[in-house]
Parts: structure tokens; C-alpha cells; sequence
């Protein structure tokens, strides 16, 4: 059978003299944007090429270029930064970028509205707060993800050393990104450059995260691969490895699934690092690289089956793998408020709308921030539900920055209803390239909407996962949630049920091509059961599981199912 031709992509890869692409000369010449290759190359060095979605048809109108700008994400294995280099970065927002931070759902950075003419600088200043935007994009291994909850224990500390031990171990090698950004003394492409990643890197994107059975935080089944710390009596016996999850799937496609990570086995502390470059490797050399859309490690496990993944993993380990230990559903928590940490002190969880960190009127979250970090000089740690943490504090200073966040209208907490506590947005319009509805700037009204719907059926307060997303990417993780609204078209939307807080089931299509403003009208019925016909405690993607009469969680959903609302309404109408 003759090969598939690969993608422009592998080509633009292969061809790139290890990522350099010709970045340089165009960021020394007078354009405003990149073309053809470098487009891609540049998500390898941290940033998207972007235009404003708003202006683009009126530009288009009369002749004039795109408004173009750029996305810099910063990679922050385990979510964890200083409070000098918080500052830093929000200096850096407001010379540089629009003046907000935004949180990742992956515990990074992200600016927005970065011109060109300020993205070396951008990133100059990154590096010199000893951060990096290297393999925060790319078809490598994303930012590491890790339990950010800084309760000071060995469990949570060995956690975080084996997320920076991971990124450490697959950062790109080349010594492109330091030539570009960094005035690096330039080098010859060689071979030797890029020993693990070679010349063509991996067929798409990596997503590793490292979690404990005691607090699944990091969604560690959405994960490509996940290392989840088995904890016993105080300590961590070793790591159940989970791999081939992925919640990116494109509409009205059966080919294109969403699926959760599996197990594979079970592996010694010491070889935690080695099982996942030894899963990288595997996609590397086997991956799909002919069809992006098939181009991720669920991909190849799907059509290898799991067992033959195992056999090629242990082929390649030098330990044995065990077989993976069985454990009861993975609780789930948030962080957010008040918490002791081991040592006595404090930490402190801040809510964050769809991550974004600006002032509002009658919301001042980022000048609130700003004085709390600059006063009490506190850890920070950016967490999988897009908030903050801050650490190390005394009983006085979480007094007085309580204080201080309701003097700037930011809500506690305790005053924080569960759909709005739980919820997640992606950036979307104006900016995303691939968004084809609104998310992150509707989603406010939204939870409004749901807010009052369910005071009035009684349910403020039960267990509920809201997300949203402008395209079916799944980057606000929606396809694990209760209920998610997916962008179709503009002001369109598939709704999903099903998931829940511990994320380790996946949704049904519920309604498809739901307008924006039906959306609440769309579910109403189902809330008014859960309501009337809910267990103590029960969440409303546990509830909808049982009147199915569903005991096997899904793992997978493809691209185009059929709804289950007409279902729905037949069980409540017996």
C-alpha cells in the first residue's frame, strides 16, 4: 500500500532548520503578521497569529489588511510562579499586550492583542522573569499539569517536582527560540540538534498531567497521557499511567471522537518521567502524520487497541510494568476559599470568570490582585479550573485580603453559586481563528440566566458543571462536564449532558443547533426533573446517568451522535 502524503504541516516542520523558519527576518522586516510556515512554527516558540473577528469583514470592505495581533502563552509546569514574577507578567500585559492576564486551563499565562512589533520584547521579558512561552504551543508536549493545591505535604510536593522533572525532559531542544527572542548566538541545524523530536517533532500536540487519587484537579483523563499518584497511607507507592485521552473532535464527523485516558499500567515512583517520554516516543514514531484531524495519541491507541500499545511501551521500558491498581472514583476539588496548609500557614483560592484577570466596573478583580500580591507577597498557583491560589499566608493577612477583595466587588467563595463556581469558558471571539460562536463574552449572561432558574427550582447550591466553548476543540474541557454548550455556527450551539465534577465520564448530545437564547429554554425540562426527582447530593450529570438507567460510564463519543432529548422526554412523560 503506497503512503499517505503528509500534511503541509510535517512538511513546514520538516523544512523549518529545527523551528527557525524564516521568524527572524520577518521580525526584523517592516510586516505587520507572518505568512505560510512561520505561522505554524511560531505556536512551537509560544504565540498564535491572530486577527480581530470583529473588524475582519469591515476591514475586508475596504481594502484594508486583517487586524492582526498575537496570543503568548507562558508555559508554568504545575501552575506555580512567584509573586515578583506575577507583577512582572501583569507589567507585562499593560505595555505590551491588552492589559488583562488570562488564565489557562492548562495553569498557564496567556496575553491577548500582542502586536508584532512588541512580540520579541514580549517575550524577552518573559524569559527575564525566569518564565518561558518553549513548547507552551506546538506539536510537543504542552505545559505539564499538575495538582496545584499548596497543602505542603510530600504527596503534592513530589507532584509538582515530577511536572517540572517532565517539562524539562521534553522541552524542544533547539536553539532556535534563544537565537530569535533571546539574541542567542546563532547555530547551525544539525541533526544532533533535536535528539528526541528529530526534524519533524511530534504529529500534534502532547497533553501530560501529573494528579493524585486523592484530588483529581487536573481532569487527568482528559489528559493524553496522566500519572496519577497512587497515595497510601501518607505516601506515594507509585503512578497508575493513563494514556490516549483527548477532547478535541469536529462536528457531524464520526471519524473525530472525544475519549478519556485508559489505563495502561502501573509504574514505579523512579520510572515516572521515563514512562512518559517512553508514550511521546511511541506517538512520535507512530502517530498519523498524513491527517491532522487524526494526528493524536487517541488516535493510534484506537487503532492499535490497548494491548498492543503495552507490548510496543514495554518493549521500550526498563522496568516492568505492573498491572495498574483499582481505585474508587476520583474526588474533586476546587481550592478556593480558606485552607490550612501543613506548615500552619494559609492558602487562599480566588474565583476567576473564564480566567480573565481585568477590572469591570463594579469588579476591580485585577487591581485587587495587584494589591494583595504586592502586599503580602504571597505564592501563587494557577489552577486546571482557571483561579488562583495564594499561598503562604498568615490568619491576618487572609483577614485583611478578604478585606480587600470585597472592597473591589470580587465575590468569596461561599457567596459563589456551583454553576458559576464550576465553570469554564474559552477565549473564542474576537480572537481564536478557530472559534465559530462567542464564549468567553457571553457566558457572564448566561450563568445569569441559570443562576436564577435554578434559585428558583431550589438547586443553587448542587453540584453543576457549566462549560462553554466557540468551537468542538474541547479547550474548556467541555465534553466531561454537566452541561456544555458548544459552538456550531454563529449563535448556535450543541448542548451536552452527562459529565460531572470528577471528569471521568463522558457527555450525550443532548440538543443540537440550539440558538444562543434557547439555551436555558433548551434544558429547562431536564433541570425541573432533577429538581423534583434528584437523590441527596446528586449532581445533575449523575442524575441524567440514572434515569438513562446507565451503570457503564461513556469513554468515548464521536463527532456525530444522535440527541437524546426526544429519550429524555419519553422517560419523563411514563
Amino acid at each position: 500500500m503506497t503512503p499517505k502524503p503528509e500534511s503541509k504541516v510535517e512538511t513546514a516542520k520538516r523544512n523549518s532548520r529545527h523551528l527557525r523558519g524564516t521568524i527572524a527576518e520577518t521580525l526584523a522586516s517592516g510586516a505587520t503578521h507572518f505568512e505560510h510556515d512561520d505561522i505554524q512554527l511560531l505556536k512551537f516558540h509560544g504565540t498564535y497569529q491572530q486577527d480581530s473577528r470583529d473588524e475582519r469583514r469591515g476591514r475586508e470592505s475596504v481594502g484594508a489588511e486583517k487586524a492582526y495581533s498575537f496570543m503568548v502563552r507562558v508555559a508554568i509546569p504545575a501552575g506555580a510562579i512567584t509573586a515578583e514574577q506575577y507583577l512582572a507578567l501583569e507589567e507585562i500585559a499593560d505595555q505590551h499586550a491588552n492589559g488583562t492576564l488570562r488564565v489557562t486551563t492548562r495553569q498557564g499565562f496567556q496575553f491577548h492583542g500582542v502586536l508584532k512589533g512588541d512580540l520579541k520584547p514580549t517575550i524577552a521579558a518573559i524569559n527575564r522573569d525566569l518564565l518561558t512561552t518553549i513548547a507552551a504551543c506546538g506539536d510537543v508536549q504542552r505545559n505539564v499539569m499538575g495538582c496545584s493545591a499548596p497543602l505542603a505535604d510530600a504527596d503534592h510536593a513530589a507532584v509538582r517536582e515530577v511536572a517540572v522533572a517532565l517539562a524539562k525532559e521534553l522541552r524542544p531542544a533547539s536553539q532556535a527560540y534563544h537565537e530569535i527572542w533571546l539574541e542567542g548566538e546563532k547555530q547551525l541545524s544539525t541533526e544532533q540538534e533535536e535528539p528526541f523530536y528529530g526534524d519533524r517533532y511530534l504529529p500534534r500536540k502532547f497533553k501530560t498531567a501529573v494528579g493524585l487519587s486523592v484530588d483529581n484537579c487536573v481532569d487527568i483523563y482528559s489528559q493524553d497521557v496522566g500519572l496519577l499518584a497512587i497515595v497510601a497511607d501518607g505516601h506515594i507507592r507509585g503512578f497508575n499511567l493513563l494514556v490516549g485521552g483527548g477532547l478535541g473532535m469536529t462536528h457531524n464527523k464520526a471519524d473525530t471522537t472525544a475519549r478519556l485516558a485508559q489505563p495502561l499500567g502501573f509504574v514505579p515512583t523512579a520510572h515516572g518521567v521515563e514512562a512518559v517520554r517512553i508514550v511521546a516516543a511511541i506517538f512520535r514514531d507512530h502517530g498519523n502524520r498524513s491527517d491532522r484531524r487524526h494526528a493524536r495519541l487517541k488516535y493510534l491507541i484506537a487503532e492499535w487497541g490497548i494491548d498492543r500499545f503495552r507490548e510496543e511501551f514495554q518493549q521500550r521500558a526498563s522496568f516492568q510494568l505492573g498491572p495498574a491498581v483499582a481505585l474508587p472514583p476520583l474526588p474533586f476539588h476546587d481550592h478556593l476559599g480558606r485552607h490550612r496548609q501543613s506548615d500552619g500557614r494559609f492558602f487562599y483560592g480566588v474565583f476567576i470568570q473564564s480566567g480573565r484577570i481585568v477590572d469591570t466596573p463594579g469588579h476591580r478583580l485585577k487591581t485587587a490582585l495587584h494589591q494583595i500580591v504586592a502586599r503580602f507577597r504571597p505564592g501563587i498557583r494557577l489552577t486546571g479550573q482557571q483561579n488562583l491560589l495564594l499561598t503562604d499566608l498568615d490568619a491576618r493577612s487572609v483577614e485583611m485580603l478578604e478585606l480587600l477583595l470585597r472592597a473591589h466587588g470580587v465575590p468569596l467563595a461561599l457567596e459563589l453559586s456551583a454553576a458559576r463556581r464550576f465553570s469554564l469558558a474559552c477565549p473564542a471571539l474576537p480572537t481564536c481563528g478557530l472559534a465559530v460562536a462567542e464564549s468567553e463574552r457571553v457566558i457572564p449572561a448566561i450563568l445569569d440566566q441559570f443562576e436564577a432558574e435554578l434559585e428558583s427550582l431550589g438547586l443553587r447550591d448542587a453540584p453543576l458543571t457549566i462549560r462553554m466553548t466557540g468551537c468542538p476543540n474541547g479547550c474548556a474541557r467541555p465534553y466531561t462536564a454537566d452541561l456544555a454548550f458548544v459552538g456550531r455556527s454563529l449563535d448556535l450551539y450543541n448542548v451536552y449532558v452527562g459529565g460531572g465534577l470528577a471528569g471521568d465520564r463522558l457527555v450525550d448530545l443532548y440538543r443540537a443547533d440550539v440558538p444562543l437564547e434557547e439555551l436555558l429554554p433548551a434544558v429547562r425540562p431536564l433541570l425541573a426533573r432533577w429538581a423534583a426527582e434528584r437523590l441527596n447530593g446528586e449532581g445533575l450529570g449523575d442524575f441524567y446517568q440514572r434515569i438513562l438507567g446507565r451503570s457503564t460510564p461513556r469513554t468515548a463519543v464521536t463527532g456525530k451522535e444522535q440527541p437524546t432529548y426526544e429519550l429524555v422526554q419519553i422517560e419523563a412523560a411514563r
